[in-house]
């Protein structure tokens, strides 16, 4: 029970993504199932149409967003600031991350630290680089498997597939990603903007509930 108590953000956040993929999955398996019906062509069954590459590339195109906007909201709030935000730090607090060849060496801190500094100045921005990481695969997956989708397309319109290559310069690519794109970066400024005169009751993601306006930070 324990467990569960100290990981319930997690597992819950988990829960309601396999829940959402799996909606996904069964619900774009019967809009190809009707496209194809329109078409009189051949209809794939549940399990061929979660490797295809229709499919895939709607997932990655979701991912590569999400991992976007974590990774640059991770980078710009260490250097960016917005006065009164809870999604902001405070500029007059003192830097929390100077000195680490010393904080190295307080209880609990990451071995990581005491591995010299190359390992130091990596481990102290792992978390922006990794997201980073993870935005570079999930774009050049969508990439991928949207250039196999659409050169599916074209040989059944008796078209001349683009090449995984010249797809990088379609247009069609650029579209599905910025449509994501602008909504991820639009909702993270109108929480930081929110979190300045608006409160979520003992949520690390708010100021407390009687704080000023004013308060920059949690």
């Amino acid at each position: 029970m324990g467990w569960l108590k100290n990981n319930g953000l997690t597992i819950a956040l988990l829960s309601l993504f396999a829940i959402c993929i799996v909606g996904q999955w069964i619900s774009g398996w019967h809009v190809a199932l009707e496209d194809a019906r329109r078409h009189a062509e051949p209809s794939l069954s549940l399990f061929a149409y979660a490797a295809s590459p229709q499919f895939l590339s709607s997932v990655f195109e979701n991912w590569e967003s999400e991992f976007l906007q974590m990774a640059a909201y991770v980078v710009l709030t260490a250097f960016l600031i917005q006065q009164g935000s809870a999604e902001s730090k405070d500029p007059d607090d003192p830097k929390r991350d100077e000195h680490l060849y010393h904080q190295a060496y307080r209880p609990g801190a990451p071995s990581v630290l005491h591995k010299g500094p190359a390992l130091r100045v990596l481990y102290a921005r792992s978390l922006g680089f990794v997201l980073a990481l993870l935005f570079a695969a999930s774009f050049a997956m969508h990439w991928f498997q949207s250039a196999h989708a659409a050169a599916e397309d074209a040989l059944e319109h008796g078209e001349t597939p683009l090449s995984v290559l010249a797809y990088l310069a379609d247009g069609k690519l650029w579209f599905e990603s910025f449509q994501n794109w602008q909504s991820e970066f639009l909702s993270t400024a109108v929480l930081v903007v929110l979190s300045i005169f608006l409160r979520q009751r003992e949520s690390p993601e708010s100021k407390a509930v009687a704080a000023p306006n004013s308060q920059t930070g949690e």
